[in-house]
């Protein structure tokens, strides 16, 4: 039996870390997982994996600290003994190469997302970290390319998506709660809709605006109006880690651009009732895995992305939903414009969005990838043995 120990830096959410590692522990993996105490921790349990409370990312603020970390995750892995050591976030990941740089376990970084590869300082200094023992496993086909493209040997680098399936979700349409009701629009209004926390810009990183870009979808509001005034947008959750202030900015901004024709109504507990409202969903991000393009085409709406991360391996333009250049508001509009002209359209698109999603994203399926992914590993790193051990033989 193969014995893996996960890494996460979180107790908190990440129900897609629960989902994989219940279906690895079904598929016979022996999973062990380090992890801070929370109220997840009991559910790890029920599905059969071996917890171990410790927090196992870095702390870059006060790197001191990080002399404890390391010897207790060394600790760890010599209690342990994984054959594979499968990390998920960039955190969790340079802790353990700082920990682990003369084990020869195999290890693995499963990339949740493609930000920190687009700047070339922290890009930079994950690849620096890795030695020979480093493999990677992309959660988008545009990581993998990456990755590929930064000088990883295409052999060290997998794929496997972070699950979910449509009975993850409970979606169901609000019988007896009406959106354009309850906020007094006419029910021919063609509601669109977008689900994301407000993240601030970041300068250090260059950005002018939020992440997920709302201000865009603002911008492009405020053109598709010009041409359908029946328009309004509805904008789903709140501001993310303090983000207070620049929530209140992007509500100025969209009362100064597009008086009258955007609704916040901040974080919300019933999403699922919420999207089967939505005549389409608009997922306008600047940078972003698969994010929420998932949630939208398993409830059956009408999804709209930008063109980048994760988003082309579901969104594909005219075929399961509707595509534009991210951070370009103009071509925006122009696509939901061609949502408004073209309902039968829609339909088709979201008939064939429901197949797509439901075939890349089946967690049964990411599951047995990620199996095979560790088999290929290991096949790696027994014939690296092998020719070191005929290299030593000979010498």
């Amino acid at each position: 039996m193969l014995r893996v120990l996960h890494l996460l830096k979180t107790a908190i959410g990440a129900s897609w870390a629960l989902r994989q590692t219940t279906e690895l522990v079904k598929l016979g993996v022996e999973v062990h997982l380090a992890l801070p105490d929370g109220p997840m921790v009991a559910r790890y349990k029920a599905a059969g994996v071996v917890v171990h409370i410790f927090d196992p990312s870095i702390v870059l603020s006060q790197p001191w600290k990080n002399i404890s970390k390391t010897k207790q995750l060394r600790r760890l892995v010599d209690e342990i003994k994984p054959d594979i050591i499968h990390s998920h976030f960039v955190a969790t990941t340079l802790l353990m190469r700082l920990a682990l740089r003369s084990h020869e376990i195999p290890r693995i970084f499963h990339v949740p997302g493609p930000l920190h590869l687009e700047h070339w300082g922290f890009r930079r200094a994950e690849l620096a970290s890795a030695n020979r023992d480093d493999y990677w496993l992309a959660s988008c086909l545009w990581t993998k390319n990456a990755y590929q493209a930064f000088g990883i040997n295409a052999e060290r680098v997998g794929l496997a998506y972070y699950g979910v399936n449509e009975g993850d979700f409970s979606f169901k349409p609000a019988s007896d709660e009406n959106m354009r009701a309850q906020l007094d629009l006419p029910q021919d209004t063609f509601l669109i809709g977008m689900v994301a926390y407000f993240y601030a810009p970041k300068a250090y990183l260059g950005q002018k605006r939020g992440l997920k870009g709302h201000e865009d979808l603002i911008d492009a509001i405020a053109i598709v109006r010009r041409h359908y005034p029946n328009v309004k947008c509805v904008f789903v959750g709140g501001p993310w880690a303090g983000a207070d202030n620049y929530f209140a900015q992007v509500q100025g901004y969209a009362q100064q651009h597009a008086p009258g024709c955007c609704v916040f109504l901040g974080l919300r507990n019933d999403v699922p009732t919420l999207y089967p409202q939505f005549d389409l969903a608009v997922h306008p991000s600047h940078s972003e895995n698969v994010g929420g393009a998932v949630e939208s085409m398993y409830a059956g709406v009408a999804t709209l992305t930008s063109n980048v991360g994760g988003f082309p391996d579901l969104v594909e333009d005219g075929v399961t939903g509707y595509m534009a250049p991210a951070q370009a508001p103009e071509l925006l509009a122009k696509k939901i414009i061609q949502a408004i002209e073209q309902p039968q359209q829609r339909k088709k698109l979201v008939a064939s969005a429901s197949i797509r999603v439901a075939n890349i994203m089946n967690v049964q399926h990411n599951a047995k990838q990620i199996t095979d992914f560790y088999q290929q590993v290991m096949s790696q790193q027994t014939k690296r043995t092998a020719r070191l051990d005929r290299r030593n033989r000979n010498a």
